[in-house]
């Protein structure tokens, strides 16, 4: 398939589940950490490109709540260290203000992270709020089970009769509220499933895609490849 038919068919919002950083650095003798600091540096190429494609919300899961909680201390503050960077280096990237990339970050990052992390995403996302061309979402910290039951809890506190719920109260009670609903959703790492109900509500219609690639060997040439597998695909939303 062309190119120009690729973008033709591009998808809205791409999820990407970026699964496999700590397999790549065990198979290289080297520290988990190490896994994630390629996995971070494999992340700049991907976005760089999925601008340049023209996907106009693009969205990672960097963390689950189990990540912070259960991982050894050392792979956690490196993990935490490796955020600050990284997000360091997108509040000051060309990249990212050119385009105008407005940067959310989703779950409960404000009761995991430390001060120094949380100030660098404040800035991020004041800087950028008043961007409209692209969504940059980093999912951090975050449960879709949680999601989920949180959503619950505010619309029983809120009144609303149950006769009165739409999808729509739905979505507006969920932490995605404000993003567009997933088209093409990519797992890397050669595990063929979701996990703890990943946007379990804005995936319904998605199309999946699989990788047996760990997230840092999932290059550039792989994200493109996969666009055009959504690209040769209907669309048949549950019918």
């Amino acid at each position: 398939m062309s190119q120009d038919n690729i973008l033709k068919t591009l998808p809205n919002h791409i999820v990407i589940i970026p699964d496999g950083n700590r397999r790549w650095a065990s198979e290289r003798g080297l520290k988990p950490w190490e896994g994630h600091e390629e996995g971070a540096r494999n992340t700049e190429l991907l976005l760089r490109r999925a601008l340049k494609l023209g996907v106009k919300c693009f969205s990672l899961w960097g963390s689950s709540l189990e990540n912070l909680t259960r991982r050894p201390l050392s792979e956690k503050v490196a993990m935490l260290h490796i955020y600050e960077e990284y997000f360091d280096k997108l509040l000051h990237s060309s990249d990212i203000h050119d385009n105008q990339v407005r940067i959310n970050f989703i779950g409960k990052w404000e009761s995991q992270f430390p001060d120094s992390l949380k100030k660098i995403m404040h800035e991020c996302v004041d800087a950028t709020k008043n961007y409209s061309q692209h969504m940059l979402n980093f999912f951090l910290a975050y449960s879709g089970d949680d999601e989920m039951i949180d959503a619950i809890k505010k619309i029983v506190k809120s009144g609303v009769a149950p006769s009165d719920i739409t999808a729509e109260t739905i979505k507006q009670n969920l932490m995605t509220k404000d993003l567009p609903s997933v088209d093409f959703m990519i797992r890397t790492g050669g595990e063929p499933h979701l996990s703890a109900g990943f946007m379990m509500w804005d995936v319904a219609n998605a199309q999946l895609h699989f990788s047996d690639s760990y997230y840092p060997d999932f290059g550039v040439e792989k994200l493109e490849a996969a666009i055009e597998d959504f690209a040769q695909r209907g669309r048949r939303l549950g019918k």
